[in-house]
């Protein structure tokens, strides 16, 4: 059993498909069943179940796909911060983030870290969801990830930084714009601006009103924060959204944040596999971001 075995494995498992596992790894199909036979004859067992449109792990394939993930995650971010000390580099620290999340809670971190670590590479992989950054984190494709913190997730620490409240964002001239607060029953009237059904501050927000019997009509839906505010100013709706950080505030501009009373925060923060495995690069940039946030 070899590790291009194990990594051909979990490529088929990924994808589903020998064929397109093979173009992933550049190599032949034949070479990817190779793999597979070999550790199907070390095992004993069958791995892979193959049907008419592809495979899918058997029991036994579940359980190495799992162990394997696991470890081979591991191992690749070892090799690649040996190989950052072998060639003399500053390293890289990668964060899986989501659209709005760099420019609300990290400018002054990136600055702040810059000036400290000038050799030192930031690469940031935006991500559609909590969900998947918490994935890309478990499958050492990140080391760090900012996320609505939530459930516990196998293999994943979650550090919370900060509680956001929730705001109502309208435009200047509607009739609830002239509002100091809101309670939560004033939210039945409005038309709301949402974000798709996979976020988990979405998910978040629907519990706390659906457990009122609260259930605002959609007009529309978007892909982050940002645009559903700036979908609120144009006078397409309304938009419950995090009191963010680094959000442009004027008494006089065209969009109005009115806080909502009686909404538990949105708690977010940081997610890795193991805190005290980090790369010192790696953690020294989380605690800029936490002491700007």
């Amino acid at each position: 059993m070899t590790l291009d075995d194990l990594r051909t494995f979990l490529a088929a498992c990924r994808h589903g498909n020998l064929s397109a596992a093979a173009r992933e790894l550049g190599c032949t199909q034949s070479a990817v069943s190779q793999h597979i036979r070999r550790l199907e004859h070390e095992t004993g067992l069958d791995l892979l179940e193959r049907r008419p449109r592809g495979v899918v792990p058997t029991e036994a394939g579940r359980i190495l796909r799992t162990a394997a993930a696991d470890s081979l995650a591991g191992l690749d971010l070892a090799l690649r911060r040996l190989a950052d000390l072998r060639d003399g580099h500053g390293g890289t620290v990668r964060i899986a983030t989501g659209a709005t999340t760099v420019r609300h809670f990290m400018t002054d971190a990136i600055v702040a870290f810059r000036r400290r670590n000038p050799h030192t590479s930031l690469e940031f992989q935006t991500e559609s969801s909590s969900r998947t950054c918490l994935e890309a984190v478990a499958a050492g494709r990140a080391d760090l990830a900012w996320i609505t913190v939530g459930e516990p997730v196998r293999g994943v620490e979650q550090r919370p930084v900060a509680a956001l409240p929730w705001m109502l964002a309208v435009r200047h001239d509607d009739p609830l714009a002239a509002r100091t607060s809101l309670d939560l029953a004033d939210l039945a009237g409005i038309h709301h601006i949402r974000l798709p059904e996979t976020s988990t501050s979405r998910v978040r927000l629907d519990s706390h009103l659906e457990a009122r019997a609260i259930r605002p009509p959609a007009t529309t839906g978007v892909a982050d924060w940002d645009t559903a505010m700036l979908l609120a100013e144009l006078g397409l709706g309304h938009a419950v959204v995090p009191d963010l950080p680094n959000l442009a505030r004027t008494p006089d501009g065209p969009l109005r944040l009115i806080p909502i009373r009686g909404l538990p925060p949105l708690t977010v923060g940081w997610a890795a596999r193991q805190w005290q495995a980090l790369a010192p690069a790696a953690r020294e940039f989380a605690d800029f971001v936490e002491s700007s946030a």
